[in-house]
């Protein structure tokens, strides 16, 4: 006789099963739902190559570089660079196309028409930034380089830009803060020639980053640093690990798996002491400015961030975003952005110099017969170096700061030359196709400052030459870069000789690619023209 005990737990294991078949066919109802979708939505966006279960297309990239970097082994792809690669993409599947990191979709634009009609023409659509999690972690989202396009991002950058014109971004009443950074690095190239740096090699880099960095010290905290103070020195070099942690060492994970960023130990340990080091160090500042406000006078970007604080405060506005811990946010990127860009592209420019002596040569006879060997260069020389700034171009040509442009995100699905842009989307101007495009450049892999100059020798301007980015998140610092550039450039070619140590390889000029592109690390014989 079956006992009622039994029964139960048939009716138990039964009724079960059922649920268990139930999950089962709601599960693979939802998967052939999601594939139907994907289906639909790859039939409609730009093509692009067949992505890898699981990684997307990222393994095309991930895996030569492994092989590069643990066997040393030299194959087709592994000693090209991540723009060579999406540029080349380009011949396949046309100007716009996606790739998948993961399940995230990318849409790449290349060309100079594409990237100009997303950019300009449609900026209220691709002038998001997204959220990638290694970067949103400690930016919070907030500043004006990776802060969400919108309202409270235009009147912070709005605010912030005025600002800086105020205190002389783009302006003559600036030069005297840069040639005082350029007094000290000619003060310590003399030294070091002296001490052997005419034979010896010596590294740039320290020199002109500080000098860079410290023309936002002026504009932003209203002071300047020594470049012997190691605090500061501290900070720059703090700031580099940051963004190299970030982009080139298993930091990256954090993309995929955020909450790597909370483990104990390795670059995840290592990449929040960074940021909690160099937070001490700016909201120090921030600090020290609240106590010594004189609303009144102003002194600088933190000072007038602070007073319109107060101004706001008064009106009784509410829910405002001027708060000091958004200003913490917008120092960071300004520092960052500030002295990155710059100093890599002196240091390529320098680079450039050293490996073409004939250019070198060519730049110095301009100086010298325009200005000659012992008037200060001003910026009012500008318009009479035209194969100097030529030079300084065709370099930031070759070279681009920031060649895949800091990622945008389509805001909105939106139709865009025929395809489908799903709302999310990662889009990523190529500006290193647009500056190695064939059809707008002659032989564009070949250096030729020539190609900026007319049949005259004077400056040819080219609407397609866009080193800072175009549309509404274009380079805020544009114009205090281009006072920089020339200054730096014209007076140490004007002071100095520049070659490579004798017995030394050729530097590579494919640099090292981060979110920005910088040369290798080199070295220079120093020599005084005088």
């Amino acid at each position: 006789m079956i006992s009622l005990s039994w029964l139960q737990n048939l009716s138990f294991v039964l009724s079960h099963v059922n649920t268990a078949a139930l999950l089962v066919m709601l599960l693979v109802f939802y998967l052939v739902h999601v594939y139907q979708k994907q289906r639909n939505l790859l039939a409609k966006i730009p093509p692009g190559p067949k992505p890898w279960p699981v990684v997307g297309n990222f393994g095309h990239f991930l895996i030569p570089s492994f092989i590069q970097r643990r066997f040393g082994q030299q194959r087709d792809n592994t000693n090209r660079s991540a723009m060579d690669v999406l540029t080349e993409k380009a011949n396949i599947y046309g100007n716009i196309y996606s790739i998948f990191v993961g399940s995230q979709l990318m849409v790449v634009l290349n060309g100079y028409d594409v990237v100009k009609d997303a950019l300009s023409n449609h900026p209220e659509v691709f002038s998001d930034r997204p959220d990638i999690p290694s970067i949103s972690i400690m930016t919070k989202r907030k500043g004006i380089v990776f802060a969400p396009y919108g309202p409270v991002w235009r009147k912070q950058r709005k605010f912030c830009h005025a600002t800086l014109r105020t205190f002389g971004l783009g302006k003559l009443s600036l030069e005297p803060c840069i040639l005082q950074g350029l007094d000290t690095i000619k003060s310590q190239l003399l030294i070091l020639s002296q001490e052997g740096g005419a034979d010896a090699g010596v590294d740039l880099a320290p020199l002109i980053r500080n000098a860079v960095s410290n023309v936002i010290c002026f504009l932003v905290l209203g002071h300047r640093f020594h470049h012997e103070d190691r605090e500061f020195s501290k900070l720059l070099d703090l700031m580099d690990r940051g963004l190299e942690i970030c982009v080139n060492s298993a930091a990256v994970l954090i993309n995929v798996f955020p909450l790597l960023y909370y483990l104990p130990f390795g670059v995840f340990k290592e990449l929040r002491q960074v940021e909690g080091e160099i937070t001490v160090f700016l909201k120090k500042i921030i600090v020290h400015h609240q106590i010594t406000l004189d609303p009144a006078h102003p002194r600088d970007l933190v000072d007038m961030y602070l007073k319109e604080m107060l101004d706001q405060q008064q009106r009784g506005e509410q829910d405002s975003s001027f708060t000091a811990d958004y200003l913490f946010y917008i120092i960071g990127d300004l520092f960052i952005a500030g002295t990155d860009t710059t100093t890599n592209s002196l240091l390529w420019i320098l680079l450039y110099m050293v490996l073409y002596p004939d250019i070198q040569d060519r730049m110095q006879a301009e100086i010298d017969e325009v200005v000659g060997t012992q008037r200060v260069l001003s910026l009012t020389d500008k318009g009479s170096l035209p194969f100097t700034e030529a030079t300084i171009m065709e370099v930031q040509r070759m070279t681009v700061a920031v060649p895949l442009a800091i990622p945008h995100m389509a805001s909105e699905t939106t139709e865009f030359r025929g395809y489908t842009i799903p709302k999310g989307t990662v889009i990523v101007p190529n500006l290193w196709s647009v500056h190695r495009d064939p059809a707008l450049w002659d032989d564009p892999d070949n250096f030729n400052p020539g190609r900026f100059l007319d049949d005259e020798g004077k400056l040819l301007r080219k609407e397609c030459f866009i080193p800072f980015g175009i549309g509404r998140r274009v380079c805020m610092g544009e114009q205090l870069a281009k006072m920089e550039l020339f200054l730096t450039v014209t007076i140490l070619l004007q002071a100095f000789r520049f070659r490579l140590p004798e017995g030394t390889p050729l530097p590579s000029l494919h640099g090292r690619f981060g979110l920005t592109l910088a040369p290798c690390p080199y070295t220079v014989c120093v020599s005084p023209r005088r």
